[in-house]
């Protein structure tokens, strides 16, 4: 799937942290008219059809950090949920799909703490990584101290990737040092894990301070920058989208270091994914299209490819208990 001259873990610098700069915070703005018209273009751009199409939708399952974060989780579903990221395609469709020698997987599995032993211990053998969520999530109103020590904790029980929550209160009072101060703390408590700065953009109040609080986080030393918890009542939107791949562009043209993007919340259709990688290849281009540097939050989004791949190969729609998740 993956062409040679693209990025791979192994040649992508980490995003170090660097100097707060507030005149760098305090100049951003955001036209939302703007936006909005060139997010509102991006689904009629998705010209992909057939053979092409198909393609694409393979490579976004690559992408996808399949997520379980239910209070009724279990080590059971668990256990399932990772081998069907080892194994994210029925057999008769990679056959059908010249698939069936070449590897496929989905980009990481994403749980709560308490889960990630089980989760390590069904990916053993695989390279697949396995993420926490963390830091009080979703709210992450937890006291510091216990934040950090839950990144600690996950860390230690195996967890390569952390997707931590930001404390919105400190970017609705726009006390942007504060939270970069914070964030930092989140970075050093990760250590070798990669670290996934989820801003619950649908909390935020204006597209002027989700791009402020992308360039802070990316100040602090994130891997990623993340939409949305899944909790909240607006999740991964395109215009949101279009301001955070944006401010990691520029976060690129300014440092040299790539830092990644998550939508999360709400990407549940295969027709969806395909707008969201026309955005990303349009806004950073081709060498943001690998795991690395782009994911999906996502559950359901695999079982819709699934069926869209099984149109794509009977002429014929499947039904949706036929591609279950576990």
């Amino acid at each position: 799937m993956r062409q040679d001259s693209e990025i791979t873990s192994e040649s992508l610098a980490r995003n170090p942290i660097a100097g707060f700069d507030p005149d760098r915070i305090a100049g951003l703005q955001a036209n939302r008219s703007a936006i909005e018209r060139r997010a509102a273009s991006l689904p009629a751009r998705r010209s992909v059809k057939g053979t092409a199409q198909a393609g694409w939708l393979l490579r976004a399952i690559t992408m996808i950090d399949l997520t379980t974060l239910s209070g009724d989780d279990t080590p059971g579903r668990v256990r399932r949920l990772c081998a069907k990221a080892r194994r994210p395609l029925r057999d008769d469709l990679r056959a059908a799909l010249g698939m069936s020698e070449t590897p496929l997987q989905t980009g990481a599995v994403c749980v709560y703490h308490e889960m990630v032993p089980h989760a390590v211990q069904a990916l053993a053998g695989s390279n697949i990584p396995v993420a926490a969520v963390s830091t009080g999530f979703p709210a992450g109103l937890s006291p510091l101290k216990l934040r950090i020590a839950e990144i600690r904790d996950s860390v230690a029980a195996g967890a390569s990737e952390i997707d931590i929550v930001i404390s919105r209160r400190h970017a609705l009072t726009s006390d942007w040092e504060r939270l970069y101060d914070e964030l930092c703390q989140f970075r050093e408590a990760c250590g070798p894990a990669h670290m996934k700065a989820i801003l619950a953009t649908g909390e935020l109040g204006s597209l002027r301070r989700v791009a402020q609080a992308s360039h802070v986080a990316m100040m602090a030393g994130t891997d990623f920058i993340k939409t949305s918890t899944g909790k909240e009542a607006v999740n991964a939107t395109l215009p949101v989208s279009l301001v955070m791949t944006r401010a990691i562009r520029d976060h690129f043209e300014r440092t040299g270091y790539r830092v990644g993007y998550k939508p999360a919340g709400g990407i549940s259709k295969a027709k969806d994914a395909l707008s969201y990688l026309v955005l990303i290849k349009e806004e950073l281009g081709p060498h943001w299209l690998t795991p690395e540097l782009f994911r999906f939050g996502a559950s359901s989004l695999l079982g819709d490819i699934e069926r869209q791949l099984d149109h794509h190969i009977s002429g014929a729609y499947s039904a949706a208990h036929l591609h279950p998740m576990g």
